[in-house]
């Protein structure tokens, strides 16, 4: 099995520079109104859909902050530089990291809407709160 992660965006060229900053990826190939992002496990593809086109449904896509029950983590070694790094790149940090038995995590969200998570393992990570 292979995992692909589609992002819809209103500006591919916001989006290029902001992912590319963000979380240190680069440009595999571009795909008519798509690039696609490598540089982790999985590619990224970030899709141009324009705000107020159809999406999932009948629902128009919008790009004002918003939630859904499926987001994505990015494990990083060292989340004070990553978060730094983020932010620098136009990322909202939305509330203070947080620290766990397991590690250090903080919530942002990208200039798209969507939500992220940076997770720091410490010690043996979730085997610290596995039963």
């Amino acid at each position: 099995m292979q995992l692909l992660i589609n992002i819809d965006v209103p500006d591919l060229d916001a989006a290029l520079a902001f992912y590319t900053r963000a979380f240190g990826l680069h440009v595999g190939r571009r795909i008519g109104d798509a690039v696609e992002l490598l540089g982790a496990p999985s590619p990224f593809y970030l899709l141009h859909k324009p705000e107020g086109s159809l999406g999932a449904g009948q629902q128009a896509r919008g790009y004002a902050r918003h939630w859904t029950p499926l987001h994505l983590d990015i494990v990083v070694d060292d989340l004070d530089a990553a978060l730094a790094s983020a932010l620098a790149a136009g990322a909202r940090q939305e509330g203070e990291a947080r620290k766990a038995s397991w590690g250090r995590i903080v919530q942002l969200s990208d200039p798209f809407g969507h939500g992220w998570c940076l997770l720091q393992f410490l010690g043996r990570g979730y085997d610290e709160i596995a039963q």
